[in-house]
């Protein structure tokens, strides 16, 4: 699997995905995805897997802060305090979407896809991503993409579907 190289459609992006499903499936894990500026883009290809019905539960689409705090139980007072994108919101979405499907791995995303929208502490392509596990394993990502708007969501979905692929294969 090459994860290195630069996706450049969602169907790049498959076989990752494959992959990814095989493992967690293997290791009897159910997934769920909390995702803000991928807009569903993990789950969509998460989705094209045949069988993944099996393993992925499902995917919050939670672009809003409104949308955050009342389908994830993201704090209003982290999003005040640390913005929506930010590591700690990243955070409560991945363990929101634990708790609202049930699931025992979750992957959040939330950032500024670009090409607007950012500033010099927070710039356009900033996205932050964390996975949260019931067995306790967290993990989190922040990285600035320079792609467009595009290339910056494919970036993101691809560095999602790797954290939960490794997770699947050390589980």
């Amino acid at each position: 699997m090459d994860s290195t190289r630069i996706p450049t459609s969602e169907t790049d992006l498959i076989p990752l995905a494959r992959q990814m499903g095989q493992a967690l499936a293997r290791a009897g894990l159910l997934v769920a995805t909390a995702e803000s500026c991928t807009g569903g883009l993990v789950g969509h290809l998460i989705t094209e897997i045949p069988g993944s019905s099996g393993w992925f539960l499902g995917c919050a689409g939670v672009y809003s802060n409104a949308a955050k705090e009342r389908l994830l139980g993201v704090q209003h007072a982290t999003l005040l305090a640390h913005g929506a994108v930010s590591a700690e919101v990243a955070q409560q979405m991945a363990q929101g979407a634990l708790s609202l499907y049930g699931a025992d791995v979750a992957v959040a995303i939330t950032g500024i896809a670009g090409p607007g929208g950012g500033t010099a502490e927070k710039p356009s392509g900033l996205v932050h991503l964390h996975l949260s596990a019931t067995d306790g394993s967290q993990r989190a990502e922040r990285v600035v993409w320079t792609l467009d708007r595009r290339g910056n969501k494919l970036l993101s979905a691809q560095l999602a579907l790797q954290m939960l692929w490794e997770f699947g294969v050390r589980s």
